[in-house]
């Protein structure tokens, strides 16, 4: 790693303790890349995580960082840059942690288009409590709670927060780790709420119950089954099937960030409620 970045880890908490193969250090590499490369000041930067794999990153970071309770993260995120909307705050979260029991903290936040830049590791399954089945776990791929496989629909959860109102909605992968970097780094400078899934592999509660034989394979299924939304767009129908898109998906500057609004409010009520 290149020296000027050291400077962003806790060098005493390392080495981390995620299992041999997983993409969680891969993915915290490129959002420190991505802090590096915009110029966010590590004074004025604050990182949020709920429970799971994901939700260890900030302790191996060294900017202001906050360890919440499981689905929380968001929740606290946001009073965080109610509070100080001068700083840039950041929420690292898993599918479970923050498409299940923070799916609610999750749509609210999008709804509200408050500036906040959500990366959620995806690695389909809760990898941290030994493998339960996430709302991100294909149909048919097996856990602990669906040993036969899984038979609940999985949320395309770039689709939900879209739906929900998120004015920057971006997915990576663990694999292309230059096209990530670029997105995160896009969506740290996006003046509303900016969500970033990210595909990453959990060798040992996902990858072993589900037929990969390695890191690497769950690696080169990230590259052949990802096409960048560019190539997409011109792909035919039949091209389409079972691809996944990658890359900036949906971008709207046009709406007002939260704590903007909330200021104007402020400002008519110090006036007495007059316009």
């Amino acid at each position: 790693m290149n020296a000027n970045l050291l400077k962003y880890f806790r060098q005493d908490k390392l080495p981390h303790i995620w299992c041999p193969g997983c993409g969680h250090g891969i993915i915290m590499g490129a959002l420190v890349r991505a802090i590096d490369k915009v110029g966010l000041e590590q004074d004025k930067t604050v990182i949020v995580s709920g429970i799971g794999c994901s939700s260890r990153a900030p302790g191996y970071m060294n900017f202001d960082t906050l360890h919440t309770t499981h689905g929380r993260a968001i929740a606290f995120a946001t009073g965080i840059k109610m509070a100080k909307p001068e700083l840039n705050v950041i929420v690292v979260t898993g599918d479970g942690d923050g498409a299940a029991i923070g799916g609610n903290h999750l749509i609210h936040a999008c709804r509200r288009n408050i500036g906040l830049t959500v990366i959620m590791f995806n690695n389909n399954i809760y990898g941290m409590t030994s493998g339960q089945y996430s709302p991100l776990t294909p149909v048919g791929k097996k856990a602990t709670t669906a040993p036969y496989g899984n038979i609940d629909p999985e949320f395309d959860i770039c689709n939900v927060v879209k739906g929900a109102g998120a004015t920057f909605i971006a997915r990576g992968t663990a694999y292309h780790v230059k096209q990530l970097i670029d997105i995160i780094a896009r969506g740290l400078t996006h003046d509303g709420f900016a969500f970033i899934e990210t595909l990453t592999q959990c060798p040992i509660n996902y990858g072993r119950r589900n037929k990969f034989a390695d890191p690497v394979e769950m690696l080169m299924w990230q590259k052949e089954v990802t096409v960048s939304k560019e190539v997409y767009d011109k792909l035919s129908e039949e091209e389409k099937a079972g691809k996944i898109v990658t890359g900036i998906l949906y971008h709207d500057d046009t709406k007002i960030e939260y704590t903007k609004a909330y200021e104007k409010v402020i400002e008519l009520a110090r006036k007495g409620g007059q316009k």
